[in-house]
């Protein structure tokens, strides 16, 4: 009778602490995801929120230079000034192409040194692939970048943190011409122009490298225009102070 009821006893012990455990963890669980949650997201620029009438032209430049003759040869004509997101193997294949769209007037963006999905990289790697392209861009032509944009559009909360750690301000676009598919210079030019979310404060991506996008830029300058958008570089259109980003990733002044 004794060694029955000191089983049962043990039997119940073992049951309290396993439920015991249960709960913590339970708990914890529970805790950690209405932290995660309430946590605040760190967003990169999409757009900003203007009255002014004015858009930014945009080009990532990762392969090939064949066409950045073409294009700031365009922007000269049409006497805009835009932003150009290089990765750092491209501005080690392509110095006098830095150079000379710096000395055009045009923003210089950082696009990573390899081009990889960032968050899947460690915090020293992501700041391995900033700091990297920082030194190459400021050695060739004494700029210290401030705009940076992640490869693919891929981001998290650490790697918003860590590109404003070294300085800059993370860039995405609300307008993307889809330049990259290479469906032909009609359905850049429509894409753009025709685009939904066109509108003040657009940032419109398109790509140094892609087949149809010098043939195209003449156009999409011309009907921009003709809706009466002013071109401008993202340095000249973002805040770069007192400003909030709001849920969709619209950047809004706080000064009043």
């Amino acid at each position: 009778m004794l060694k029955r009821s000191i089983l049962w006893l043990c039997v119940l012990i073992a049951i309290v602490g396993i439920t015991y455990y249960y709960q913590q963890n339970l708990f914890k669980s529970a805790f950690n995801a209405i932290t995660a949650s309430t946590a605040k997201k760190e967003l990169p620029i999409y757009n900003v929120q203007t009255d002014k009438k004015q858009v930014a032209l945009s080009f990532d430049a990762a392969w090939g230079n064949e066409d950045t003759k073409h294009i700031l040869d365009t922007l000269k004509k049409y006497k805009i000034n835009v932003t150009f997101f290089m990765t750092g193997g491209w501005v080690e294949s392509y110095p006098d192409d830095v150079k000379a769209i710096q000395k055009a007037g045009h923003d210089l963006g950082n696009h990573s040194e390899h081009h990889k999905h960032m968050p899947q990289l460690s915090t020293g790697g992501m700041c391995d692939e900033l700091n990297s392209v920082t030194e190459k861009v400021k050695s060739l032509t004494g700029v210290t970048m401030c705009l940076f944009r992640p490869p693919y559009g891929d981001y998290d909360n650490n790697l918003i943190v860590q590109a404003k750690n070294c300085g800059y301000y993370t860039i995405q676009w609300n307008v993307d011409s889809l330049d990259w598919k290479n469906y032909g210079v009609d359905s850049i030019v429509n894409t753009v122009l025709n685009h939904k979310d066109l509108k003040n404060g657009s940032i419109i991506l398109m790509h140094n490298g892609a087949k149809y996008t010098a043939e195209a830029l003449p156009k999409v300058i011309e009907g921009l225009k003709e809706k009466g958008y002013e071109i401008v570089p993202i340095s000249k259109l973002i805040y770069k102070d007192n400003f909030h980003m709001e849920h969709d990733g619209s950047q809004v002044s706080d000064k009043k």
